[in-house]
């Protein structure tokens, strides 16, 4: 059980409730053991009173008996007992049940918020439902363990220490015979614990496999209608969630032989405690309360015994479920932000022999990359589609770390600069754009939470999306449904726009931010951007070449490598890729396609 260790730290945040958790379960079972001791002194009173009765009757001596007076306080002092008994499990509640369920509420929190700092490696690496069966199912599986396994552990333990120990004052030699089933109930657990682990190991990560078939096919439910996928994926779904089943079905046997093998062996211990009684109480050794009190102490442990099953399987499952969070948690983002200062951006980038190479797939985007870019000047980075275009704004905004050469941000190396600052002060617009299943509004209002309704509105023209905005069932206040999929895909990149010129930023940072929107727009877009753009170091990255924003000097990249860089004027004289790219250009734009 070595992966819950890791719970220790949280046990210890909130040591009260399992400290009163364990005394209430204890007082509990104080008195409920007390209640087959009153039972035996109620039957043995009463065979006393029999016995004196049949003398006086023989001596022709009677007196008035206080038999059902005695027997009424015993009544009273066992429903006295049962009311504390209960008062206690509730107190035992509403301290052990509700530590799992705040334990549950911090580890929730502290795995999304790891998670929030991983890097983009880490998310390539990992499933979208792989890590959602992480947070969601096993953090429930770990609940249960810190509920209701420790619960009913504590009961376990506490009841049979206070019964054995109160058999064993009674009538050791029978305490020995109604215990003699334990060894082989342990030996079985111990078998059942072996196999539930595996089981539950196997489960865990199908039901991760099932999460990530769904969430990706939810999240392109669009392709998969347009290809009329729905069969293939629906019998890929069944072939993968019978697997589940199966494996659920092996584990379910497991359990199901186990109950009755512990039902078994303590109906043997209460026929033991009745046959061996009997013999004693023939021999004088024992009474019929005797017996009386040892039935009920046997059925007291019957549950708590048959329960060990359960505890194993909600431990067994919680240890595999917690190993599952454990390996989340022990992997560390490999960007670390070293500085916390805040300080104002003048906005001059410089890249110096820069070589980026991706470690999941091995592809080297970038190599010897040099270039400079000075404090509010505008630079276009054209190039083929997987040129390594989207590379660099990656690196500025330090979603990757680089290998070789050194990137500067007003001549200070991006790895000693606050990155969370530098990316707050940087408006990212990105290729593959991203809204919320949120308002239009609030979509806007993600580049700065403190804008007024008008400069919302200001901005959205800026993008040139006022107008469509203006069109929609509440307008700003609409709700665009799941990434966006309400919108067009040129409404959902120009909101992106809005979003990144709210923030007022120092560095602009658009990737191919009007692939998705028509030329018309376009045009009124690229008018916007001299006013919106001024004093700002601005990127602009495209596989198109605009020729209605006046760049301060273009960048030329082609297969990770810089081949060119100048002004529109000097890389068309010069009659090398920029020029042959623009040339091509024009052909298909007169061509009108």
């Amino acid at each position: 059980m070595k992966n819950l260790l890791y719970l220790n730290r949280y046990l210890l945040r909130y040591k009260w409730h399992l400290i009163l958790g364990f005394v209430f379960v204890a007082a509990s079972n104080y008195f409920g053991v007390l209640i087959p001791q009153q039972i035996r002194k109620a039957l043995d009173y009463v065979e006393e009173q029999i016995v004196i009765f049949k003398e006086t009757i023989q001596s022709g001596v009677t007196e008035p008996s206080a038999l059902n007076q005695t027997l009424f306080y015993f009544a009273l002092t066992v429903i006295g007992f049962m009311i504390l008994k209960g008062i206690f499990m509730y107190a035992m509640r509403q301290t052990i049940i509700v530590m799992s369920r705040l334990v549950e509420y911090d580890l929730r929190n502290d795995v999304f918020e790891h998670l929030e700092k991983m890097d983009l490696s880490f998310y390539k690496r990992h499933k979208t439902g792989d890590l959602m069966a992480r947070i969601s199912e096993d953090v429930n599986k770990v609940r249960m363990y810190l509920g209701p396994s420790i619960l009913y552990g504590i009961n376990l333990f506490t009841l049979f220490v206070m019964t054995i120990t109160a058999m064993f004052q009674v009538n050791a030699t029978l305490a020995l015979y109604t215990l003699l089933p334990l060894p082989f109930l342990s030996l079985s657990i111990y078998f059942v614990s072996n196999q539930i682990n595996r089981h539950s190991n196997i489960i865990q990560k199908q039901l991760s496999v099932l999460n990530s078939i769904a969430q990706e096919v939810y999240a392109g439910i669009r392709v998969v209608k347009s290809y009329v996928k729905e069969k293939q994926f629906g019998d890929y779904f069944e072939s993968e969630n019978v697997r589940y089943m199966d494996q659920s079905m092996s584990l379910a046997k497991v359990n199901a032989y186990f109950y009755p093998l512990m039902i078994l062996l303590i109906s043997i211990s209460t026929l033991l405690t009745i046959y061996i009684g009997g013999l004693q109480v023939a021999e004088g050794k024992a009474t019929a309360g005797n017996i009386a009190e040892f039935v009920i102490y046997v059925n007291m442990l019957t549950w708590p015994v048959t329960s060990i099953g359960w505890i194993a399987s909600l431990m067994q499952q919680a240890e595999v479920s917690q190993g599952r969070i454990n390996e989340l948690m022990n992997q560390q983002p490999s960007i670390v932000n070293e500085n916390q200062d805040e300080y104002p951006i003048e906005g001059k980038i410089e890249f110096k022999n820069v070589s980026f190479t991706f470690k999941d797939n091995g592809i080297k985007a970038l190599n010897q990359v040099s270039f400079t870019i000075m404090p509010g000047q505008k630079i276009a980075i054209v190039g083929r589609t997987g040129s390594g275009k989207s590379t660099i704004a990656d690196l500025l905004l330090r979603l990757y770390d680089i290998e070789e050469g050194v990137i500067l941000i007003d001549d200070i190396p991006i790895k000693k600069h606050n990155i969370e600052w530098i990316r707050s002060r940087t408006g990212y617009i990105p290729q593959d754009v991203f809204l919320f299943s949120d308002t239009v509004s609030q979509n806007i209002r993600f580049g700065n939470q403190n804008a007024l309704p008008d400069e919302v509105m200001e901005y959205a023209g800026f993008a040139s999306v006022h107008d469509d905005i203006q069109g929609l069932p509440m307008q700003y206040e609409t709700k665009i449904g799941e990434r966006g999929v309400t919108l067009s895909g040129g409404q959902k990149q120009r909101i992106s726009m809005a979003r990144a010129f709210i923030k007022n930023p120092d560095i602009i940072i658009m990737d191919d931010a009007l692939s998705a929107v028509d030329t018309k727009t376009e045009q009124k877009i690229l008018s916007y951007l001299d006013n919106v753009l001024h004093n700002k170091t601005a990127i602009i990255i495209t596989h198109r070449i605009y020729s209605l924003i006046e760049f301060d000097k273009i960048i030329v990249i082609d297969d990770g490598r810089l081949i060119e860089t100048g002004t529109h004027d000097q890389l068309i004289k010069n009659k090398g890729f920029y020029a042959g790219l623009y040339e091509q250009q024009k052909l298909i734009d007169n061509a009108g396609v």
